[in-house]
């Protein structure tokens, strides 16, 4: 049976408490961040926390509206709100105005709208509305081609707009998918393509390709627990490697060291597949579909990183990764965010009395950078308490998507889990020097109309869908 209508009495308030002490806290941060003498007083709408204040105070209006209409209003017009949404990402190409190289924004009077922000609740509505029908299920390959493609679009679109940091967090849409039933090795291998990306940026594909194959051979060996076999295949590629060098060096020929390994292992495969064959040994089958595609994305690294990301992409990830160096340029935020969030110690310097803030020494201090003047003026201890918030907010929306009898509200809830959770993290780690640079806000914290309007939409319409689930 549906629950009664008293929003009072069913809504989650544990939850409603914590978005409402983020979205105080941001504004006091936002305040302390861009603080100028000349207009004091905080309610000053001139000014980014007197702006700030206004969006609060819509965002606050839009959670009541949304709480007063019915939860089926969001189930069956979910699609709607996808369509409208990638409808205003297409009027961006015709109306944006550019903001920090990115084309993404809408201006309207005095102020300005981001699209993409809202994109990702309608991404959520619509994937959880097709992945909830009838007879769905994640299975065969066929079953991911249209959830994957409700996904990919707005991506594509935002892209476009050159907002790269924005069309990542669509990447989070994984965890919904292993949810509702992806296999554990497909998660297991997007994880091992990451890792080999950075190992590629860091060492030679030779010594990456080595690796590889030494994997590939223990993981032979465990899971047919074959181990004379796994040696012998080890031994035959070994000699036909040292056969292939010799011949190189005997006729003086200009071929790397990564391709005298990949020749000899290209012609032992089939006979990998023949053993497999005979042998009945289907998973190996698939081992060998991962050894290629990770063979296959290793050789393609040097192309994505440098035709396909921009410079500030690439540079970023050098200097997270210490290949290459630059405190004063593409390194110049992280270093000074480093250095503002180190010198608050334990307690923090207290509030606005941040030399890092007050001095604007961190661009971008009250929007992506925001976590900064948290640690500048709060400390390790308000740190502390904003990563616990967090992790206490998470733990609560696992709670309330759990507990849902519907699946389209469960599917919803991961939506939502994901979003904030790459968020949160992502924008956290970046200020510390833990992950490249890519420009997304830390929820409810971080200044912006669009961004906090979109994180209260997709959270209130969780509540909503919460407070009236079937019992």
């Amino acid at each position: 049976m549906r629950r009664s209508s008293n929003i009072i009495k069913w809504l989650d308030w544990p939850a409603v408490v914590i978005y409402l002490l983020f979205v105080f806290m941001g504004w006091i941060n936002i305040y302390a961040a861009v603080f100028s003498e000349e207009h004091v007083s905080i309610f000053d709408i001139s000014q980014r926390y007197g702006k700030q204040l206004i969006w609060i105070a819509a965002a606050l209006l839009i959670g009541i509206i949304i709480l007063a209409i019915d939860a089926r209003f969001y189930i069956v017009f979910a699609n709607y709100f996808y369509i409208i949404s990638i409808l205003s990402l297409l009027i961006v190409f015709v109306f944006g105005v550019e903001v920090n190289a990115s084309k993404s924004w809408i201006q309207l009077g005095g102020f300005r709208i981001q699209p993409a922000e809202f994109a990702k609740f309608a991404t959520v509505l619509a994937l959880a509305k097709y992945m909830s029908g009838y007879g769905f299920k994640l299975g065969s390959l066929k079953s991911y081609i249209k959830p994957v493609l409700i996904v990919l679009l707005p991506v594509a679109l935002i892209l476009m707009q050159n907002d790269a940091g924005t069309a990542l967090v669509f990447a989070s849409f994984v965890f919904v998918f292993y949810r509702e039933g992806m296999p554990h090795w497909v998660m297991l291998l997007m994880a091992s393509l990451v890792l080999l990306f950075i190992l590629v940026l860091i060492y030679s594909k030779f010594m990456v390709l080595l690796l590889v194959i030494l994997l590939s051979i223990i993981i032979f060996a465990l899971t047919t627990k074959k181990i004379k076999d796994a040696i012998r295949f080890a031994l035959v590629l070994g000699g036909v490697i040292a056969i292939f060098y010799g011949v190189s060096e005997f006729f003086n020929l200009s071929i790397s060291l990564y391709y005298i390994v990949l020749l000899p292992l290209g012609m032992l495969l089939p006979l990998v597949f023949i053993y497999a064959y005979i042998h009945k040994l289907k998973h190996v089958f698939l081992q060998v579909l991962v050894f290629i595609i990770a063979v296959g994305f290793s050789f393609s690294v040097d192309y994505i990183f440098n035709n396909v990301l921009q410079v500030h992409h690439r540079d970023r990830i050098n200097d997270l990764l210490g290949i290459e160096s630059d405190p004063l340029g593409w390194g110049y935020n992280v270093n000074q965010s480093k250095i503002a969030i180190g010198s608050g110690g334990f307690w923090g310097k207290g509030f606005m009395q941040g030399t890092q803030t007050k001095y604007n020494f961190v661009p971008e201090q009250s929007t992506d950078f925001i976590f900064c003047t948290v640690g500048e003026e709060w400390g390790f201890l308000g740190t502390a308490v904003v990563i616990a918030l967090f992790v206490l907010l998470l733990l609560r929306l696992f709670k309330i998507a759990e507990r849902q009898k519907e699946r389209f509200s469960r599917i919803y809830g991961y939506g939502v889990i994901s979003i904030l959770f790459f968020h949160a993290s992502i924008n956290i780690a970046m200020t510390i020097g833990l992950f490249p640079v890519i420009g997304i806000p830390l929820p409810f914290l971080s200044y912006g109309g669009s961004s906090l309007w979109s994180f209260t939409i997709l959270l209130f319409i969780l509540l909503k869908l919460d407070s009236a689930r079937l019992d």
